[in-house]
């Protein structure tokens, strides 16, 4: 069954897809197709309700939108959603039912990976339809995006340090990282490598032990990462969790990191955060390299090129800083009109 979710949002599509044989309870949201088809990853979660679901997968699929324009790519946003327990009521069979989904929207919408789901699952996934971005190596893709995620963020960061505080090194710095999963335990391998101080937290027990255990990163439960005396804040979990009440219990005068949707109301606590003098590094911006790695593939997909491209994640920071101290505007204001003006002037042509 596939249903058609109306939204006053602007997205162009939002569908909802059941399959009872295999539990599959799935939604597709597609922002905008105006730079080219919507790329986004699936997430599978336990979402308390369908409607928290839809909340989720409606952010998401903006911010995609305004990661692939602000990154230059020819490539519009989307996101999936399965709703469930990846740890538990995961099957190849709700896989292959979620990939007849993505494939009844006709190429309009590309999944990938993201939260709950692997390289493995988009192998099933793609036994079903086409439109699969960052497959395994073994069948012609540019393999798990994390690596490359996480690579940028450290770049990003290393270009916000620089902005604030005029500093090329990231040793003797401490970083307070939420959320040991892929991309925040590789970004944490990056910073480990220069000589900055790691603490670390996951609401998996397990995660975070392989830091402290292979990094020397110091472990904090979930609720006691905001009052860590840092250097850098870098939220690697899921998003919505920067708000008021969070903003004045933070300790760090930088927030950089790898979550999608960092702030609970993107414009109001991104004013908060400039009047309170923290830098910011607006979310779709910094951690753009997973979907850099992806559109690699359009071209055959060399590990270098897409390197090089994320290195650039730096220039387009640095902008954003520059100007957001001229116009003495917040970052995501800054950020936000880059990337609807490069959408409304390909509208406009």
């Amino acid at each position: 069954m596939i249903q058609k979710i109306e939204t006053e949002t602007g997205h162009e599509e939002v569908v909802y897809g059941e399959d009872p044989a295999s539990g599959l309870k799935s939604i597709i949201a597609i922002h905008s197709t105006v730079l080219g088809p919507a790329l986004g990853g699936v997430r599978m979660w336990p979402y308390a309700s369908k409607e928290e679901a839809l909340r989720d997968v409606l952010r998401l699929s903006r911010a995609m939108s305004y990661k692939a324009s602000v990154s230059g790519l020819d490539l519009g946003g989307g996101k999936a959603v399965i709703i469930g327990d990846p740890r538990s009521e995961k099957s190849p069979g709700l896989l292959k039912a979620f990939g007849r989904f993505v494939a009844s929207r006709e190429g309009r919408y590309i999944t990938a990976k993201d939260v709950g789901t692997t390289t493995d699952d988009l192998e099933i996934i793609a036994q079903e339809t086409k439109f699969v971005g960052g497959r395994s190596y073994a069948s012609g893709g540019s393999d798990d995006p994390s690596p490359m995620t996480a690579y940028g963020i450290y770049e990003g960061i290393k270009a916000t340090v620089r902005f604030k505080w005029q500093k090329e090194s990231l040793k003797g710095l401490t970083f307070a990282i939420q959320g040991m999963g892929h991309v925040g335990y590789g970004l944490a391998k990056h910073l480990h490598q220069e000589g900055a101080g790691l603490v670390v937290c996951d609401i998996h027990p397990e995660n975070a032990k392989r830091a402290e255990t292979t990094l020397g990163a110091t472990v904090v439960s979930p609720e006691k990462i905001l009052d860590v005396e840092a250097d850098v804040f870098s939220p690697c979990a899921l998003g919505g969790g920067i708000h008021a009440g969070m903003i004045e219990r933070l300790k760090a005068p930088v927030i950089a990191g790898g979550a999608n949707n960092q702030l609970l109301d993107e414009m109001r606590d991104g004013d908060l955060l400039h009047d309170k003098n923290i830098l910011y590094a607006p979310d779709y911006v910094i951690n753009a390299g997973g979907i850099i790695n992806i559109f690699a593939e359009l071209d055959g997909y060399q590990e270098e090129k897409a390197r090089r491209k994320t290195a650039k994640i730096a220039e387009t920071l640095t902008k954003i800083f520059e100007e957001s101290r001229r116009e003495n505007r917040s970052t995501p204001r800054i950020a936000l009109k880059i990337a609807e003006d490069r959408i409304n002037n390909t509208k406009k042509n």
